[in-house]
């Protein structure tokens, strides 16, 4: 089903809101004052609808056992309603994807990006031989909003009541509210802050963005597009597929090592990762990058010292909304990525810029 056709769609298209084709999938980049939006990410509560992400139902009995035999992370052990982030890497030790399971019991679900779910499932398939796993890419079957910000766990004791105080991070519950139906996950980010997803089908995603449009009462609450997030996730230093995440980097050079298991054993390109530690051959990681000077719009950009010598490259760049200066993200080599360090910017029409390393996340 075109996603611009479903009912949520739809429904947010008649309260006035411009909705666009973003890579096939029909998103709203810009709900109302970017402003307001980026303030509520900082200060108050956002609603993200990120049901465009790759999302793969996984049926079978050896589901649990089979992630776990390739993947990066220990899932085997998995309880009902318990969610863990895990990588799928190649045979050399380069991500594919990162991803989400979520244990369901009967099934699981894996959440993993838009750009990268075909190759997701194909990589599994590639691997199911006699095991019972059953790969099933959703179309319209789910919904998923994430709700963002310091008073997100306020807000979601609004729409879920009291039941919110009964789930730990980085697990889920099913809630049943004014006539609501959905699941309601717990998750704790990468840098430490607590998160919210709701997960249900198209009817009860609408009628929980209409009681919440009507029950938002004094809360900071906003609708966040995909432009005002790409500016939070950037100051943030979270990453994205395909820009930060691609089968060009391994974990080790993303910072994600720790979704990476040392004790459970063989996975793929488990060999290749451990002996990049154990040798000390990484050469790059994920850093901020500042621009001194303002970028031209659409460049790609590597970067170069005063010598000409290679030290990266910017994999995405914006202007933030919450600093009010071009700010980027980028794999540098580790030779320059001291804090303050100035190197060249330089893009494909060999024009250039100067800018500044700086650490994740970005500050004031």
């Amino acid at each position: 089903m075109n996603s611009q056709s479903t009912p949520l769609i739809v429904y947010l298209e008649n309260l006035g809101y411009k909705v666009e084709t973003n890579n096939h999938d029909s998103v709203i980049k810009n709900y109302n004052n970017a402003g307001d939006a980026i303030r509520s990410l900082y200060e108050g509560v956002g609603l993200r609808n990120i049901s465009h992400s790759g999302i793969i139902e996984l049926r079978g009995n050896d589901v649990l056992e089979f992630i776990h035999r390739i993947a990066t992370n220990n899932v085997k052990n998995l309880a009902k309603e318990e969610i863990i982030d895990t990588i799928f890497t190649s045979e050399k030790g380069r991500i594919i994807d990162r991803t989400t399971l979520l244990n369901f019991d009967s099934h699981q679900l894996l959440i993993c990006s838009a750009a990268h779910k075909e190759k997701i499932v194909s990589w599994i398939n590639k691997y199911v031989i006699t095991d019972d796993v059953k790969t099933t890419v959703t179309e319209g079957k789910y919904t998923i909003f994430e709700l963002l910000g310091p008073q997100a766990d306020s807000f979601v004791t609004l729409i879920s009541g009291s039941i919110v105080n009964n789930i730990q991070p980085n697990t889920f519950k099913i809630v049943h509210t004014e006539g609501i139906l959905f699941f309601l996950v717990k998750i704790k980010d990468d840098n430490g802050n607590i998160k919210f997803w709701t997960i249900s089908d198209e009817e009860n995603a609408r009628r929980l963005t209409k009681y919440i449009i009507e029950n938002k009462g004094l809360f900071d609450f906003n609708f966040v597009g995909e432009d005002v997030y790409n500016s939070f996730r950037i100051e943030q230093g979270i990453l994205a597929a395909p820009s930060e995440i691609n089968d060009e980097i391994n974990p080790h050079e993303a910072r994600l090592m720790r979704l990476v298991s040392s004790t459970k054993g063989c996975y793929i390109g488990q060999e290749v990762i451990a002996r990049l530690e154990t040798y000390d051959k990484v050469q790059k990681y994920i850093t901020g990058i500042e621009f001194l000077e303002p970028p031209l719009p659409e460049s790609h950009f590597v970067l170069i010292d005063e010598d000409n010598k290679e030290a990266g490259i910017i994999t995405s760049y914006v202007k933030s909304l919450k600093l009010n200066r071009f700010i980027g993200l980028g794999y540098v080599r580790k030779n320059f990525l001291g804090d303050g360090t100035k190197v060249i910017a330089k893009d494909q029409f060999h024009r250039t810029s100067r800018v500044e390393i700086k650490s994740l996340p970005f500050k004031k």
